[in-house]
């Protein structure tokens, strides 16, 4: 994974508005491995941008739709940007030996929480009850001491690679199933309390980033060429991989991003967007 700034060793950024977080996956890649110098970017966890953000260590960050609901009055979300499926998604997946139904425990992983959040969702939704146990997210493990592991973003893709036999879940198509609509596992959002100027400014870079991959064959394919060489994983897997997983936020997304929040996150009111004047 290649990033300008490492959020483990340096937050002390020159100016946080000058700062736009990204989730540590290639899930981000298409907004990013190009984006314009003029920004740092400080690379975490999922989860963990959650606090960057809070803390004013970056002006925008993609974090866990789950993390928004429970930070809402504080947290506002940026338009057209966000970590979404339209179906399968490749990279949030259950692992085991067993079908769910026959899981009497699941390890979930410590780094995500809309993850979390919709697993729980989904065994609820099965009449299940199995015991959860949060841990660091390695497969081994978690397979362990639970008949199941969910893990997430590019330790999920190199998982199934090493044990395709054991994938037993695609979260994304699973809700997809239940709901009938598309799942929206990140959102882009910012403190309510900075300044619209300087969020638009973030917003249109990545946006400008983003309408280039869909828009420019050329782009498309030096960014998939960059997230093999910088993971391993093959240019054609990499290629499927960008058209399960999408960074524009459409309002079909909108509308599963809205029943997820309320369903699973239990936040009624569903999902703020800043208004650009």
């Amino acid at each position: 994974m290649v990033v300008k700034n490492s959020s483990s060793e340096n937050s002390n950024f020159s100016s946080w508005k000058n700062t736009i977080g990204r989730v540590a996956f290639m899930n981000c890649d298409p907004l990013f491995l190009q984006l314009s110098e003029q920004w740092n970017i400080l690379s975490a966890p999922p989860s963990w941008l959650t606090g960057h953000l809070l803390r004013r260590d970056c002006i925008i960050a993609p974090i866990p739709a789950a993390d928004y609901a429970k930070n809402s009055d504080e947290l506002i979300l940026v338009p057209d940007l966000g970590i979404c499926s339209k179906g399968e998604v490749g990279s949030v997946l259950l692992f085991g030996s067993m079908p769910i139904n026959e899981m009497n425990s699941i390890s979930l992983p410590s780094d995500s929480s809309s993850s979390v959040a919709l697993m729980k969702f989904i065994l609820n939704q099965n009449g299940l009850n199995p015991k959860l146990t949060v841990m660091g997210p390695d497969i081994d493990s978690m397979l362990s001491i639970s008949d199941g592991a969910l893990i997430i973003g590019d330790r999920a893709l190199d998982a199934s690679k090493k044990y395709p036999q054991k994938v037993v879940l695609d979260l994304g198509l699973e809700w997809q199933r239940i709901t009938g609509k598309p799942m929206v596992f990140g959102v882009f959002a910012a403190r309510k309390d900075t300044s619209k100027v300087s969020i638009k400014q973030a917003h249109n870079s990545l946006l400008e980033q983003l309408t280039e991959f869909e828009t420019n064959t050329v782009r498309r394919e030096l960014i998939v060429k960059l997230s093999s060489k910088n993971s391993g994983l093959s240019i054609e897997r990499l290629d499927q991989y960008f058209s399960e997983v999408f960074n524009r936020l459409d309002e079909d997304h909108i509308l599963g991003l809205n029943q997820f929040l309320k369903d699973a996150c239990q936040l009624e009111d569903g999902a703020e967007f800043i208004q650009f004047s």
